[in-house]
């Protein structure tokens, strides 16, 4: 297996392979929760500090763990940082974690990380591996952010509303009201509106991966074309 560059490991995380537009993983809490920024922004930090440290201690121990163990070891690692950002939730934003509920705790389920954990962690160097994971979870967070956004900004007409579940009393002021009287669109905070959210975001990604695609094979065209008319002009003057 050839190692990835860090460059390499930065695009696929945040791009390439991102866990939400391409590998489709996680999409339980990702679109049961993404009403609002803070909600999105809360399971997003969790998740990457879960994705981190199972990295981490997966690419520790790989040489350590047998076969017939691999799997059992890497979901015994995910549920210890699970319970340690659940924990931490907990403690110093509980009215959040009340919110997202359940959701905290399914992150030992989400296929995301324990698929990280096994094709990658587990088989590369530990700065490798967190970077990896690093990529991975802000990949996914951004993702969380953009759809909690849109999905805030079309249901509630607000943006950063209750931040201060998450980011204390300095940030109660943080909502943004880009319209007045705005009716509330009921259907884009229920789940209905969260399928159709995270269809346009893939639908943009895609769009946008075609176009850089077109453009790349029409600059590696544009030096070919060059020179067969410089082939033709050099015959007719010979």
């Amino acid at each position: 297996m050839a190692t990835k560059t860090s460059s390499e490991i930065i695009k696929d995380g945040l791009w390439n392979n991102n866990p939400a537009l391409v590998q489709v993983l996680g999409l339980c809490p990702l679109l049961a929760v993404t009403s609002t920024v803070v909600n999105a922004i809360g399971l997003g930090l969790a998740t990457l500090l879960v994705l981190v440290g199972s990295n981490l201690s997966v690419s520790l121990i790989r040489n350590f763990v047998g076969e017939s163990v691999r799997l059992p070891a890497f979901v015994m690692i995910i549920a210890s940082f699970v319970t340690c950002a659940e924990l931490l939730m907990q403690a110093f934003t509980y009215e959040l974690y009340q919110i997202l509920g359940i959701f905290i705790p399914l992150i030992v389920t989400n296929c995301a990380i324990l698929g990280r954990a096994d094709a990658f962690a587990s088989k590369n160097p530990p700065l490798p591996a967190v970077l990896d994971g690093a990529m991975m979870g802000l990949g996914f967070l951004a993702v969380l952010i953009t759809l909690g956004g849109l999905r805030e900004l079309i249901g509630q007409g607000t943006l950063f509303s209750d931040m201060h579940l998450l980011f204390g009393p300095m940030a109660a002021d943080w909502t943004v009201r880009p319209f007045e009287a705005y009716p509330n669109v009921l259907f884009m905070v229920l789940p209905p509106g969260a399928f159709i959210g995270l269809g346009l975001l893939i639908a943009l990604k895609n769009s946008i991966d075609t176009r850089l695609e077109e453009r790349r094979k029409s600059a590696e065209q544009a030096p070919a074309a060059t020179g067969s008319k410089r082939v033709r002009v050099t015959g007719n003057i010979s």
